[in-house]
C-alpha cells in the first residue's frame, strides 16, 4: 500500500504542474509548452518501443485511433485550456473549478440512471459550489472592469478543461471497461501517439522566443518540458495505474484530489503568498465536498467508479 500511496502522490504532485506550467517559461507562450511537452510525450512512447515490454499487444486499428484521438483531446486540449485558465484566472480559482472532476462522471451517471439518492449527495455539491463562488466573489470584487472580463474569460476555459475531461472520461471508461481492454502502458503508448500528432498540428501558433530570449531562458523552457512530457505525462500515467492497482478504491478515487491541492500550492508559491482566509474556505469547502461525494459514490457502484477514476490527464 505505501508504494501505491507514494506512487499516487507523485502523479498528482505533477499533474499539478499543470495549472502553473504556462508561468514558468515565460517568454515562451501557452503553445510553446505545449507543443514541446506533447512532442517529448509522444518521442518517448516512440523510443519506449524499442524494448519488447513496450510493444502493444494485441491492439487493433480501432483502439489505435481512439487512443490517439483520446491522447489529443485529453491531454492536449485539456492542458491548453488549463493553463489558459490560469493565465486568464490566476492561480486558485482554475485548480478548484477543474477540481471537480473526480464526481463529474458519477453526477452524469445518476442523471442517466439514478442509482443513487440525490440526497445522499446534496451536501457535498451545496459545498463544492459553495466553495467555487466563495473564492470567485473575493476575485471579482476586488477588480476593475478589463480584469473581470479577464477572470471571466479564465473561468471559461476552466469550464471547458472540465468539459473536456469529462468527454474523455466518458469515452476512455467505455474503452477500459471493453471485454479485452488494452494494457495500461499499450493505452499510454497510443495516447503519447496522438499528442505526438496534435503537437505537430500547434506548430504554426509556435512564437520565435528561442531566437530573441536569452540562453537561460531557452534553457529552463526545454528542462521544464522535459519534465511535463516525461514525468508529467508518461511516467505520472504509468504511477497511477500502480496507485490504482494497490490502493483501496475509495482511497484511490479520493487521492486524486491531491492534484488540486498541489496546483494551488504551485501557484501560491508563484505569486509569493499565502492562501486568504476567504480562498482557504472556498478551497477547503470544495477538497472536503469532492471528498464526501466521492465517498457516497464509491460505497454505492465501486467498480464504475473505479473505471472513471482511471481517466488521466
Amino acid at each position: 500500500m505505501l508504494l501505491g500511496l507514494l506512487a499516487g502522490l507523485f502523479t498528482c504532485a505533477v499533474w499539478g504542474l499543470t495549472f502553473v506550467a504556462a508561468r514558468l517559461v515565460h517568454p515562451f507562450t501557452l503553445w510553446d509548452i505545449t507543443i514541446a511537452r506533447y512532442a517529448i510525450f509522444g518521442l518517448t512512447c516512440l523510443i519506449s518501443l524499442a524494448h519488447p515490454y513496450f510493444r502493444p499487444r494485441n491492439i487493433g486499428w480501432r483502439h489505435v485511433l481512439a487512443g490517439s484521438v483520446l491522447g489529443l483531446i485529453g491531454y492536449v486540449a485539456y492542458f491548453a485550456l488549463a493553463s489558459q485558465a490560469v493565465l486568464w484566472a490566476g492561480s486558485v480559482v482554475p485548480p478548484l473549478i477543474i477540481g471537480i472532476t473526480p464526481i463529474m462522471l458519477p453526477v452524469i451517471a445518476n442523471l442517466i440512471d439514478k442509482s443513487i439518492s440525490w440526497r445522499r449527495i446534496g451536501l457535498p455539491l451545496v459545498m463544492i459550489g459553495s466553495g467555487i463562488l466563495i473564492v470567485n466573489a473575493e476575485h471579482l470584487n476586488g477588480l476593475d472592469v478589463e480584469g473581470r472580463q479577464m477572470m471571466a474569460a479564465g473561468i471559461g476555459c476552466a469550464v471547458a478543461a472540465l468539459l473536456v475531461w469529462v468527454v474523455y472520461g466518458i469515452f476512455n471508461a467505455k474503452v477500459m471497461r471493453s471485454e479485452n481492454p488494452p494494457r495500461a502502458i499499450d493505452w499510454t503508448t497510443l495516447h503519447g501517439i496522438g499528442c505526438l500528432i496534435g503537437a505537430g498540428m500547434l506548430i504554426p501558433l509556435a512564437s520565435n522566443a528561442y531566437v530573441t530570449a536569452p540562453a537561460e531562458a531557452v534553457t529552463r523552457f526545454f528542462l521544464w518540458a522535459i519534465v511535463l512530457g516525461i514525468a508529467a505525462s508518461w511516467l505520472a500515467t504509468w504511477c497511477w495505474s500502480i496507485a490504482s492497482s494497490r490502493l483501496p478504491l475509495a482511497l484511490t478515487a479520493q487521492l486524486i484530489i491531491a492534484e488540486t491541492v498541489f496546483g494551488l500550492i504551485f501557484g501560491l508559491m508563484m505569486d509569493g503568498r499565502w492562501p486568504t482566509i476567504t480562498e482557504s474556505l472556498g478551497a477547503l469547502l470544495q477538497i472536503l465536498g469532492v471528498s464526501l461525494a466521492v465517498h457516497q459514490f464509491t460505497r454505492r457502484k465501486p467498480k464504475a467508479v473505479e473505471d472513471e477514476v482511471m481517466a488521466v490527464h
